[in-house]
């Protein structure tokens, strides 16, 4: 079954299944990278917030077999574990005064996301782009992000300038820099997926220390390629982690790894490991660049290799 004829029938047979009172939509969102995708909202008469549930999942599993019944039930489901039952305030928003404290900043790649990138502020870097969010944060929603459009900055009164000096002084003061071996932050996955405390010792086993390769991320491991960005962490790296130059490979918009120059690496490998992984181990909303950085310590400044 063709996609929008499967979520047509979602929609139908969801709205179906709910109490008068809601109203069950599809849109589609657009995500980094150009990728679009087909969500399905479901507005309840007293709330103002609802979180989108994405279909493509669902639609694979329909197309190997697994009965529509089934699907329509896991969906509703899981719209009733995720809803919020209150109306949220959103007026703030207009507000810059009330905003400019958590405005943030995000890489993504210029490549793919030329769409996107002419409906909200942003910064050339190389051949990224320095775009901003709100980092929101509430009791009744918890932690999320609103992506800054025009709009926004229109309604602000403000430039793309000032949101890049709020963000550089936001986001490592909401989402600090961490930098550690491969292994150490596997084993941290794996204890927040396995619940195994002793699991450092294997994976410290496989991925010794003597590896070279480290991981720069943030706190969140969420949109942790940025802490490239901030201000005075690679020049730290460099003089206290690295002894020198190094290399910069864009494992995700989550991460970067960072190996040293020891003059005996081939660049043009290591553009091809890039370009392999992005297209066998990355999600594609999550790849950053297919190219190669590199940090010149003397000058202190990152180029494209």
């Amino acid at each position: 079954m063709e996609m929008n004829h499967f979520a047509e029938k979602i929609r139908e047979a969801v709205r179906k299944e709910l109490e008068e009172g809601y109203e069950v939509k599809i849109r589609q969102v657009q995500k980094n990278n150009g990728i679009c995708r087909t969500g399905l909202i479901v507005l309840a008469k007293d709330g103002n917030v609802t979180p989108s549930i994405y279909l493509e999942d669902f639609h694979a599993a329909y197309e190997a077999g697994m009965p529509f019944k089934r699907i329509v039930r896991q969906i509703t489901e899981a719209y009733h574990r995720n809803k919020c039952n209150k109306n949220i305030d959103l007026e703030f928003f207009r507000d810059f005064g009330r905003v400019q404290d958590r405005i943030c900043y995000r890489l993504v790649g210029r490549k793919g996301n030329e769409a996107l990138l002419g409906e909200i502020p942003h910064m050339e870097f190389l051949d990224l782009a320095i775009c901003f969010y709100y980092a929101y944060y509430s009791d009744a929603l918890g932690e999320g992000s609103i992506l800054i459009h025009n709009s926004h900055m229109e309604m602000w009164h403000t430039c793309a300038e000032e949101l890049f000096r709020l963000a550089q002084m936001n986001t490592p003061r909401l989402f600090p820099w961490r930098y550690g071996s491969l292994w150490e932050m596997l084993a941290e996955n794996a204890r927040v997926i396995q619940g195994e405390e002793g699991v450092e010792a294997g994976l410290q086993e496989a991925f010794p220390d003597e590896i070279p390769m480290k991981v720069l991320t943030n706190s969140k491991r969420s949109s942790g390629a940025v802490c490239i960005l901030y201000p005075g962490v690679l020049e730290e790296v460099a003089a206290e982690r690295m002894g020198g130059d190094f290399y910069i490979l864009p494992s995700s918009v989550h991460e970067v790894v960072l190996l040293p120059d020891n003059g005996m690496i081939l660049e043009e490998d290591l553009k091809k490991m890039i370009f392999d992984i992005n297209r066998t181990h990355v999600d594609p909303e999550e790849v950053l660049s297919d190219n190669l950085y590199y940090y010149d310590a003397e000058r202190k400044e990152t180029r494209l290799l």
